[in-house]
């Protein structure tokens, strides 16, 4: 391979001018960057990185720790956040937690080790000493989806608080009058705002929230099948099931259709976390969509502002109920037919007239 001696030697200058170029000095004369490119890629040069990152302190390289990779919410996060980082000139390493903490602090020592410049996170928990020390450390940081309450690192997250209201108003008018939660882990931000939420949405139609109809899940299809299955075998089971992730709610549409069960004619389900499939599902999926593209590349561009010496934001974007056909809907055609003038605020579609409630069923 070519070293950089080679190129100043087919460029006839200096190796400090040869680095002079490389690294975009505005010094060098025109004429002079033109031969040295000419060098290089005559000879075929390419800068060793690692020689490079010792000279300057950095990598170009970005750790990515999300929750769950085979979820698509944040299959599609990770996705986004590569694009956006290679668009700034920097490459992506991503570690899966798995919604394990231990494997989360796993990956962060790891990446940490490797000089990564910084580090997006999607914490699993309320915040292992590891990452506080990290944080404490002065690693730049920014908590993206979920966060850790008191701990001074940018956020980059979407507000569903507004969406899951406009879904329960959705469903009061379709009739329904028990509304039950699969939530995910309290440990989570995500999982204890949105079963909040869902509460004091709730609270402003008269309806209440026991107990009983509050599933307890961990983000995993696993534990949606487990908790649809309680909540079907209560002596009152709820007209919805509202599941909190995409996965829970893939899980509690296996433990309605176990049970011999039809949606949405003989329970209604909604989901947080919309996904491509929930529109390839018979019926499709009444879900809360988060704007997850924008979500991975604000936070790269946070991070990058942190990296480059400017002042990084934080950001809270917007998520959106998506109508379909998993609540009792009628179809598009006809709610297009019935539509009022606007949409709610948050709405992705206004909601149909009101149907008998089936909870007397």
């Amino acid at each position: 391979m070519a070293s950089i001696k080679d190129v100043a030697a087919g460029a006839e200058v200096s190796v400090a001018t040869v680095s002079r170029v490389l690294n975009g000095h505005p010094s060098v004369r025109p004429d002079t960057r033109t031969r040295v490119m000419a060098a290089v890629e005559a000879l075929g040069y390419r800068p060793n990185a690692v020689a490079r990152s010792l000279r300057t302190q950095q990598t170009r390289t970005l750790g990515l720790v999300i929750s769950d990779v085979l979820n698509p919410y944040f299959t599609e996060l990770a996705r986004s956040v590569e694009d956006e980082a290679r668009a700034h000139g920097y490459s992506v390493i991503i570690g899966n937690a798995d919604e394990q903490p231990a494997l989360q602090d796993h990956h962060i020592r790891t990446l940490v080790d490797r000089r990564i410049d910084g580090l997006l996170v999607s914490p699993t928990d309320g915040g292992s000493p590891l990452m506080l020390d990290a944080v404490r450390a002065g690693v730049p940081m920014v908590f993206v989806d979920r966060w850790i309450p008191g701990v001074d690192v940018p956020v980059v997250r979407s507000d569903g608080r507004g969406a899951v209201r406009d879904l329960v108003a959705h469903l009061y008018a379709m009739g329904h009058r028990r509304l039950a939660i699969i939530a995910g882990p309290a440990t989570t931000t995500t999982g204890s705002e949105r079963v909040d939420a869902f509460r004091e949405a709730l609270a402003e139609h008269g309806l209440p929230l026991p107990d009983a109809r509050i599933g307890h899940g961990d983000f995993q299809a696993d534990s949606g099948r487990r908790e649809a299955t309680r909540l079907l075998a209560l002596a009152e089971p709820p007209d919805v099931i509202f599941a909190a992730d995409n996965l829970m709610a893939l899980g509690a549409m296996d433990a309605i259709r176990a049970h011999g069960l039809r949606i949405p004619q003989d329970i209604a389900l909604a989901a947080f976390d919309d996904i491509p499939w929930f529109v390839h599902t018979d019926p499709p999926i009444t879900a809360i969509a988060q704007p997850t593209g924008e979500l991975g590349r604000a936070a790269v561009r946070a991070l990058i502002d942190r990296l480059e010496g400017r002042e990084p934001r934080s950001a809270i974007l917007p998520a959106e109920l998506v109508i379909r056909r998993s609540c009792g809907e009628p179809p598009p055609a006809v709610r297009a037919a019935a539509a009022p003038a606007g949409p709610p605020p948050h709405a992705s579609a206004p909601p149909p007239s009101p149907t008998p409630n089936r909870s007397n069923r």
